[in-house]
């Protein structure tokens, strides 16, 4: 299995991997720095190094085993066994980890059930089963920035796929339920002791507390259907 590098340390920017397969186009790199695309979020992008050349990453995907690979620009490709640099594009990557925190955020402040969402380097938005409109915009908005204000930790626990089993409410998303087969469930945690607001399944790379969001500017609130509606949210 290849080792997931944002994992423990989504802020690391660069690393060495070797080249353990390659493809029409495609590599794979162990350990990987890239997050490949899942959850709402985009892949990464950037670069990797070589002796003697350098390729650049277009996205970040998952195979058909589940495995990152990095699909290549046109031109060469390192063989496998090569020792590569790998570079993320991190402007990129540190818009996604602000705003898929955020969304975590507004996941506490709205608290129905999520049907689904997406991420970009801007902006972010989550459908809910919510078959009104809120009643006050503003009052989402000002909850958010509340959150964001407290500069609230934020880190990862891990539980056993039967401790999720167990607890069930853990899970908000109705549309992507999280990764199994590993035997582990990844969690991610928003505050700490008393000030926790939220723990959740969550693959995705993450700011270290919520301060680091910055101000938040809620968008469009659209109905979608009789029984849910779509709320966007902004990086100000």
């Amino acid at each position: 299995m290849t080792d997931l590098l944002h994992l423990d340390d989504p802020f690391r920017k660069t690393a060495t991997g070797q080249v353990v397969e390659t493809g029409d186009g495609w590599v794979r790199v162990d350990p990987c720095l890239f997050y490949a695309t899942g959850g709402g979020q985009p892949g990464d992008t950037g670069e990797i190094r070589w002796d003697g050349g350098q390729a650049k990453v277009t996205i970040c995907e998952k195979g058909a085993d589940g495995a990152p690979i990095l699909r290549l620009a046109d031109g060469a490709a390192p063989d496998e066994g090569l020792p590569v640099e790998q570079a993320i594009d991190w402007d990129r990557r540190w818009g996604h980890m602000r705003v898929h925190t955020a969304l975590h955020l507004l996941s506490v402040v709205v608290p129905l059930p999520v049907t689904g969402g997406a991420i970009s380097v801007e902006k972010g938005r989550l459908d809910f089963a919510m078959p009104d409109p809120p009643e006050d915009k503003d009052a989402i908005e000002r909850a958010l920035n509340d959150l964001v204000a407290r500069d609230l930790a934020v880190g990862t626990d891990w539980i056993t796929e039967d401790e999720l089993d167990a607890n069930p409410g853990l899970v908000k998303t109705m549309s992507v339920q999280p990764p199994r087969g590993a035997g582990r469930i990844r969690l991610v945690r928003i505050g700490q002791g008393d000030d926790q607001v939220d723990l959740q399944p969550c693959g995705g790379t993450h700011v270290s507390t919520t301060g680091q969001i910055g101000r938040l500017r809620l968008g469009k609130v659209e109905k979608k259907s009789a029984t849910s509606r779509r709320i966007t949210l902004h990086l100000a």
